[in-house]
This record gives structure tokens, C-alpha cells and sequence, in this order.
């Protein structure tokens, strides 16, 4: 019997780089093609730990943790970007880059035939090449942000940009172009693209952005694979508030309610969250708001955060939840009739897998780009910012026109086709890219592997002891 070579995925720490790539490897362990392995924290393996055994993929899937080193004010609870708070994420980072010898030796041990890594760790890719490994890049942010990127950071002088105001950030939206050598060599996503083998995999599909695919491809001299939206299902176990939830958006009309939530790592200024607060007011639609504040800090309630009032004028429409909603079940509701968002591209993704428009309100990084996406493609509409800051009458004008008017029609009209081509092509994607990783693992040849030895906790997940030698 044939072995099947072992891959290694190594996402960054945030929710955003880890759910995609454990939807990679899920879709590559159901391939069976591949022995798969994801490694990251002990923080962030807790819920990936929980999703691979409600799904029954704990003996399938191999999880290995990565110690980081405990700085001052970071304890290991908080080594992850959910809930952390924006002025620890200086301090992770470092941590996470100071974990690199840790994460040779784990190398060393599993010998995989393939790593894939995220775009912030460029000594994983060395590490790997060092020991003869090879290693491709997996993107999860959308081609034109990544097309973007490599336009303003390292520029091809024989490469047109073929692209106007569209996917262009605007005026206000504040954008760190490098404005030296120095800068470009230094800048960490060139380098970890550079240093992936000769494909770049990407979270997204040709059908949405294969013109900006191919633009990236001009860009990177590499080959730009697709591997589909991959967006994550979870478990929503039935608790109280989430019954609640349910049963709420149970009581109103079809297509009446939007769906708000920014995301599990950005968390709104209060000059935003007081605009978009009074511009919920404004437009008269049923909402469910997902609001969340840092760990660490002091305890906030709701109703401290919102402006005076507000819960009390809203009652018979809004819900306004704390901490965290089961945003795919309430997303897929026939009452739900559009997805506030900050367009984080998992989110975006999320959407059009279910075919819900979407009111576009972009914060940072590549959030802009994704939503001129959006309103390129037809899928949403955008909240226009005024000055850089957001005001509640462009709020309300766009929930409006998204939910209730003739405009919104057409958008919404828009998501369905677009939700229809994701199920049409859902394993088209994925079936190239299973085909390039495992052609990949099999130029690597085979090579010795270090003793390790296997041991099972009781919590049913197989993990190693290495010995180095």
C-alpha cells in the first residue's frame, strides 16, 4: 500500500487565516489523497479541536500545537487575534515570529512532503526550504486586495495596471505604500509570496476575480490557483440565546432583516458605532446586531456602548447580541435580506455562498478593496464614507435601497446568481488544487523521516512527542 504524502498547514493566528485553512484541510483529508496535519497555537487549536470533532474528523485531521513564548502582557490565552486587543497585536506578532526555532525542530520531526503557509511568516518557507521541503503560499484574502498590494509594494516597470478608480482605495482610506527599496525588501507578503513554490493557492474563484487573478500571476511570476470560497459551516449548538435568536428572526417577513456584524477582530470606534447605531434607527429595517468588545479589559454592557435610548426605541426590530451569533444559520433565514459588513473576505465569501446582499462598510486593510469587489461584481452596495468617517444618513440611505427599493432588487437578484455559480462549481476549484499540491508532493520525492513517537490524549486528538537527534 502506497503512503500518502503528509501535508502541513500553518496558518497566521487570527480567525480569518485559521477557518480557511482548516477548510483547506478538510478538503484535502476528504480528497484522501493526503496525510493532514495543522498546526498553531494552543489558543486557537481549542476551537479548532472542538469543529474537527463535532464534525468527526479528530482521528482524520492532526492537530500540533506551537508554544510561543509568553511576553509581558500576553499570556498564552490571549495567542490569538480573537478579542485581542489592537495594542497587543505588536507584541503577538513578535512572539509568533520568536516561536521560529520552535517550529524548525517541528519540521525536523514530521518531515512532511508539503507545508502550507499564510502570508506573515516568511521564515516558514525558509525553514522548510532548508530542509528540502517544499512549500506554497495559501492567500485568504481576495486576488484584487493581493493584485493591489503587489501594485503598490513591488510594482513590475513591464506590467501595465490595467485597473481605474474602481478597485483603487480612496483619498481618505489610509494605505502604507512603500516609498523605498529598504521598505519593499522588507515587506513581508512579497516575501512570503516569493518564496512559495510555483503556485500561489488563493482563497477565491475565477468566476468573481480571475481578471485580477491573472493580473496577480503577472505580478508574482507564479501560477494562481483557486481553491474556491471555502467557507466554513460550524456547529451551532442549540443554546438559549441562539434559539432566541432564531426564533426572533422567526416572527419577521421575508427579506425584512439585515444581519450586522464587523467581524471577531475589529472592534468599532465609538464615533462609528454611534453612527451606525442612529443609522439603524434611521431606516426603519428589522436588524440583528453582533456587537463585540476586546478580552482583557473591563466588562462593557450593551447598553453602555450604545448611544441613550436606543435599545428602547429599537425593541420591536433590532436585537442587538453580545459576543457572538450563528452567523451562517442566520445568514442562510428567508427573512434575512442583506449582511452589514465590514467585508472582511471571509465574510464577503459567506455571503454570496448564500446569496445575501450586502451593505458594505469597510474599516481597514483590505477591506476597501473587497467591497469596491462588491459593488463591482453587483452583489452589494457601498457605504461611502465622507471625510473617513461614517455617517448615519449614508447608514440608513444604503440599508434602504439594499432592502426595501428597486435598486436593491437587482443587488439582491445578483447574490442569487452569484450564490447559484458557487454551487454549480463547488469542487471545481478545489479538484485543481488538489491536483498541483499532490503532483508538488510527489516531485519532493521521498525522503528519510526522523523517529517520532505517536501518543493520544483523552481528548481523542493524536499528538507528538518529538526526539532530536
Amino acid at each position: 500500500m502506497i503512503s500518502k504524502p503528509t501535508v502541513l498547514l500553518f496558518p497566521w493566528l487570527g480567525h480569518g487565516h485559521i477557518s480557511p485553512f482548516l477548510e483547506l484541510a478538510k478538503e484535502l483529508n476528504n480528497s484522501e489523497r493526503f496525510k493532514v496535519y495543522i498546526c498553531s497555537t494552543p489558543a486557537n487549536l481549542v476551537s479548532v479541536k472542538k469543529t474537527l470533532r463535532n464534525e468527526g474528523l479528530s482521528l482524520s485531521i492532526n492537530v500540533i500545537e506551537l508554544l510561543l513564548p509568553e511576553l509581558p502582557g500576553l499570556p498564552s490565552d490571549l495567542h490569538s487575534t480573537n478579542g485581542l486587543p489592537v495594542h497587543l497585536m505588536p507584541i503577538l506578532k513578535q512572539a509568533f515570529d520568536m516561536s521560529s526555532p520552535k517550529f524548525m525542530e517541528l519540521l525536523k520531526n514530521l518531515s512532511p512532503e508539503l507545508l502550507i503557509y499564510d502570508i506573515l511568516q516568511p521564515w516558514a518557507p525558509a525553514a522548510a526550504s532548508s530542509l528540502g521541503i517544499p512549500s506554497v503560499v495559501f492567500i485568504t484574502t481576495s486576488a484584487a486586495a493581493s493584485m493591489y498590494h503587489f501594485h503598490l509594494n513591488a510594482p513590475k516597470d513591464d506590467v501595465v495596471f490595467p485597473y481605474g478608480d474602481t478597485i483603487y482605495y480612496h483619498k481618505h482610506e489610509n494605505v502604507k505604500v512603500a516609498s523605498s527599496a529598504k521598505e519593499k525588501e522588507e515587506d513581508i507578503v512579497t516575501k512570503c509570496v516569493a518564496s512559495s513554490s510555483s503556485i500561489v493557492l488563493i482563497k477565491s474563484f475565477k468566476e468573481i476575480e480571475g481578471k485580477y487573478a491573472d493580473h496577480l500571476s503577472l505580478l508574482t511570476d507564479k501560477k494562481i490557483v483557486p481553491v474556491g470560497p471555502l467557507v466554513a459551516d460550524p456547529y451551532c449548538p442549540d443554546t438559549e440565546q441562539n434559539t432566541m435568536i432564531i426564533k426572533w428572526l422567526d416572527t419577521k417577513a421575508i427579506g425584512s432583516t439585515v444581519f450586522v456584524s464587523f467581524g471577531s477582530e475589529y472592534f468599532l470606534s465609538s464615533a462609528d458605532l454611534e453612527e451606525i447605531a442612529f443609522g439603524l434607527e434611521m431606516s426603519n429595517v428589522n436588524f440583528i446586531w453582533v456587537l463585540r468588545f476586546p478580552k482583557g479589559g473591563r466588562e462593557i454592557d450593551i447598553s453602555e456602548a450604545l448611544p441613550l435610548g436606543f435599545l428602547e426605541r429599537v425593541k420591536n426590530r433590532g436585537l442587538v447580541v453580545k459576543g457572538w451569533a450563528p452567523q451562517s444559520k442566520i445568514l442562510r433565514h428567508k427573512n434575512i435580506g442583506g449582511f452589514v459588513s465590514h467585508c472582511g473576505w471571509s465574510s464577503v465569501l459567506e455571503a454570496m455562498k448564500f446569496g445575501v446582499a450586502i451593505v458594505a462598510m469597510p474599516m481597514h486593510l483590505d477591506q476597501p478593496i473587497n467591497a469596491r469587489l462588491v459593488a463591482e461584481v453587483g452583489v452589494g452596495l457601498e457605504v461611502v464614507r465622507e471625510e473617513g468617517r461614517l455617517k448615519r444618513k449614508n447608514v440608513a440611505k444604503v440599508i434602504q435601497q439594499v432592502v426595501v427599493s428597486e435598486q436593491g432588487v437587482a443587488v439582491k437578484a445578483k447574490a442569487k446568481a452569484v450564490k447559484d455559480i458557487i454551487e454549480k462549481n463547488r469542487n471545481k476549484e478545489i479538484g485543481v488544487a488538489v491536483g498541483e499540491l499532490h503532483q508538488l508532493c510527489k516531485s519532493a520525492g521521498v525522503r528519510g523521516r526522523l523517529t517520532l513517537h505517536r501518543r493520544t490524549k483523552s481528548d481523542g486528538f493524536t499528538y507528538r512527542t518529538f526526539f532530536l537527534f
